[in-house]
């Protein structure tokens, strides 16, 4: 599939989704906003790919929502106000299936940032699995600097991934957040001094979590996102339904040989999304 706004390539099971618009610092506009869950759901259904890297080319992570976004009137402009209104809530809600995704899909996703991290971007990784930034990058809730409250996903998940006192700071000033205050507080996994070795570094993280079983991870993943919005109760509940089926797995069996024969294993893949019973 070609993209006007990413580079996407897969290679040893790991997708590296780039931001291609430097030029622009990487803002949002309506082709990435496009783009970016359409490669990432391919990336789900294709199930090749056992790890998702998503980083960007140039200075700057992203500068958040591309203003030309916000430049054209909608298709409904002269529609009555009360409809107007609940198409504007559909299109907000569609939006934020934009980094929903990112949750949705089998296979973890990494986000190695550099420079600003600004708007959109914080609603962007915070629904990742694991952040890596330079020593340049920083956090900005911009939304609240120019009279808007986010609603993308920031104010959502951030309060799950830091000190909800700190995360209202954030969202309440819209001040910058350098990287080793993020690192500090646990939004970023390490701090590299350049972006080259953030990405050797990132790199190496997704070639392990890719020489494990994609199945496992899999499930890994799923358990911690139920266990992050329910009760522990439900979370062991759902974990027990889960290892009910998965227990019966391969994997399990060609790890332990693995182990034994000092090799490094070889799963399979977990199975594309097709030929379902609707198709």
């Amino acid at each position: 599939m070609a993209y006007s706004a990413i580079k996407l390539e897969i290679a040893d099971h790991i997708a590296h989704l780039m931001f291609n618009r430097p030029e622009a610092l990487n803002a949002m506009n309506r082709d990435m906003w496009r783009e970016i869950p359409e490669a990432i759901n391919a990336i789900d259904v294709d199930a090749s790919a056992r790890v998702i890297v998503i980083s960007s080319l140039g200075k700057h992570f992203t500068a958040g929502m591309d203003l030309s976004v916000f430049g054209k009137p909608g298709p409904y402009k002269d529609a009555e106000i009360g409809r107007r209104r609940a198409h504007l809530r559909t299109d907000i809600m569609r939006m934020q299936e934009c980094f929903t995704s990112f949750e949705r899909a089998r296979m973890p996703v990494i986000a190695a940032i550099q420079g600003g991290c600004i708007g959109a971007g914080v609603e962007m990784v915070t629904a990742c699995d694991m952040r890596y930034a330079t020593a340049d990058a920083f956090f900005c809730i911009q939304e609240i600097n120019i009279g808007l409250t986010a609603d993308v996903g920031t104010l959502q998940r951030l309060p799950k991934l830091i000190a909800p006192g700190i995360a209202r700071e954030l969202s309440y000033t819209g001040r910058r957040m350098l990287a080793a205050e993020a690192k500090q507080c646990g939004l970023v996994n390490e701090v590299f001094t350049t972006q080259a070795e953030m990405l050797t570094g990132v790199m190496a993280v997704a070639r392990e979590i890719a020489n494990k079983s994609p199945l496992a991870i899999a499930g890994a993943k799923e358990m911690l996102n139920y266990a992050r919005d329910h009760s522990v109760a439900d979370g062991l509940n759902h974990n027990a339904t889960w290892q009910a089926g998965m227990f019966y797995s391969q994997d399990t069996r060609e790890a332990m040989a693995a182990r034994a024969e000092k090799r490094d294993p070889k799963f399979e893949d977990i199975l594309p999304i097709k030929g379902s019973m609707v198709d």
